[in-house]
């Protein structure tokens, strides 16, 4: 992946964004709703948890890379994927695998950050990119 992205793939990865039917990823627990955007190219989604309209836990996936951030940890994590790698376990997209990195993958999350505001006009997206924004602060 490059690590600089032009404005025009930019703006398409994120109008490609499309949001999954709720019913595909029900959460047990009271309060609780769990979002899934999943982007116009292979190994792009984006999953959101929320509690009572709160963001409490986000993941972003796109072309073997990662970004999450949960309220537990209360840290951005990078790290990298197996979707494109092919076998047995990577064929079904239940089964993806992160490795974390070392060290937070800035030029990554610029990119996270670039793609999420492409539609800030929606409060899950505006809460991702608060998030992002504290982070770099502290």
């Amino acid at each position: 992946m490059k690590a600089v992205m032009e404005n025009h793939e930019i703006n398409q990865l994120g109008s490609s964004l499309r949001q999954i039917k709720q019913t595909s990823i029900r959460s047990g627990e009271a309060g609780v709703v769990r979002l899934w955007y999943q982007g116009g190219e292979p190994y792009f989604d984006i999953f959101f948890e929320l509690q009572d309209d709160h963001l409490r836990w986000f993941q972003f996936t796109l072309r073997g890379k990662s970004l999450s951030w949960s309220q537990r940890a209360k840290n951005v994590q990078t790290g990298t994927t197996d979707e494109p790698r092919i076998n047995d376990t990577t064929y079904y997209s239940g089964s993806k695998l992160i490795q974390t990195n070392h060290t937070v993958d800035q030029n990554f999350v610029q990119l996270v950050r670039a793609i999420l505001q492409t539609r800030a006009d929606e409060a899950v997206f505006q809460q991702a990119i608060a998030l992002l924004d504290s982070q770099a602060q502290t």
